[in-house]
C-alpha cells in the first residue's frame, strides 16, 4: 500500500480585536483540519467555539514549540492537515511558529497562508506616516539599557519603523526613543486596535512622552509604536549619489578610471571614491 502524502499546514491569522476580521476562508480551513497548534488553548478555544469550530487544539508556545515541534512534523508527514493560529492575529509574527515552520520547510511540506489581521500593519495603515519602506522592530528588549542601545543603532534608519510595546513599558519606551531619535521626530502610537476603544494618537515623540505620563489610558490595551525615518543627511545623500555615478561608470570603464571620474562629479575624495568602487566591484562578482 502507497504511502499516504504528507499533509499542510496552514498559518491561519485571527482576529486581533473585531470579531468581523475573521474571515470566511479561515473558518473552513480551521473546520477541515486535523488539529490545530495555538498559542494558549485556553484564549483560543472560545474564539474557535463562537465560530463554530470544533477541532482538537494542541499548544505551542515559546516554552514547548521546540519539543512539540517533532511530534507535530511526524502527523504532518503522516498526512494530516494541520493548522497554526496564535492569540491574534498573524502567527509568527512576534508570536510562537517559527521552529515548526522552519522545520515543516525543510521536510518538504507544502506551508499556505490564510491571510488576515496583523497588528504591525494594521497600525503602519493608520500611523499617517511613510509606508512605502518599513522596518518591523517587535519588542524591544525589556532592559533600560539594552533597550536604549537597540534605540541608538536605529537611530539614523532611513525606514518608518513599527514596533510592538507592552503598556507597561511604554511610557519609559517612549522616553528612551525620544532620547535617541530627537523629540521632534513624528510618531504615531495605536492602542486597541479594531476593539471598543481603539486610538491612535499621532504627534512627535516628545509630545507623546509627556501624553503617556499625563493619561492613565494611553498605556492601557495591546500597543503599536510607529516611528517617522530618520531625515535624509548630507552624508547618506553624498553615499547615494556615488553609488550611482559608480554604478553606471564601471559598466564601461576600468575600476581606476571609474572611481577618479566618479569623485569629479560627485565631489568626494579620491580614495573614498576607490574604496567604494571596490566594495561595489566584490558585491557584484558574489552575486
Amino acid at each position: 500500500m502507497a504511502n499516504n502524502p504528507p499533509g499542510r499546514l496552514y498559518v491561519v491569522a485571527t482576529p486581533i480585536g473585531n470579531l468581523g476580521d475573521f474571515s470566511s476562508r479561515a473558518r473552513e480551513v480551521l473546520q477541515s483540519c486535523a488539529l490545530i497548534a495555538a498559542e494558549d488553548t485556553r484564549h483560543s478555544g472560545p474564539l474557535l467555539r463562537h465560530f463554530d469550530v470544533h477541532t482538537p487544539l494542541i499548544s505551542l508556545h515559546e516554552h514547548n514549540e521546540r519539543r512539540r515541534t517533532a511530534e507535530l512534523l511526524r502527523r504532518l508527514e503522516g498526512g494530516a492537515d494541520l493548522a497554526l493560529i496564535s492569540d491574534a492575529g498573524t502567527p509568527a509574527i512576534s508570536d510562537p511558529g517559527f521552529e515548526l515552520l522552519s522545520a515543516a520547510a525543510a521536510a518538504g511540506i507544502e506551508i499556505t497562508c490564510v491571510p488576515g489581521p496583523c497588528a504591525a500593519l494594521a497600525a503602519l495603515s493608520v500611523a499617517a506616516l511613510p509606508t512605502a519602506r518599513f522596518a518591523f522592530e517587535g519588542f524591544l528588549p525589556a532592559r533600560g539599557a539594552a533597550r536604549r542601545r537597540r534605540l541608538a543603532a536605529l537611530a539614523m534608519e532611513p525606514r518608518t519603523l513599527v514596533f510592538y510595546e507592552s503598556p507597561h513599558r511604554l511610557r519609559e519606551m517612549l522616553e528612551d526613543c525620544a532620547a535617541a531619535f530627537g523629540a521632534a521626530r513624528h510618531a504615531a502610537v495605536a492602542r486597541e486596535l479594531t476593539k471598543l476603544h481603539e486610538t491612535i494618537y499621532r504627534a512627535t515623540l516628545g509630545e507623546l512622552k509627556a501624553r503617556a505620563a499625563e493619561d492613565a489610558d494611553f498605556c492601557r490595551g495591546e500597543i503599536v509604536v510607529v516611528i517617522a525615518a530618520a531625515a535624509p543627511t548630507a552624508a547618506a545623500d553624498e553615499a547615494r549619489d556615488l553609488d550611482r555615478v559608480l554604478g553606471a561608470l564601471l559598466d564601461e570603464l576600468p575600476l581606476a578610471q571609474a572611481a577618479r571620474l566618479a569623485a569629479r562629479i560627485v565631489g568626494v575624495r579620491h580614495n573614498e571614491a576607490y574604496k567604494r568602487a571596490l566594495a561595489l566591484q566584490r558585491e557584484s562578482a558574489s552575486q
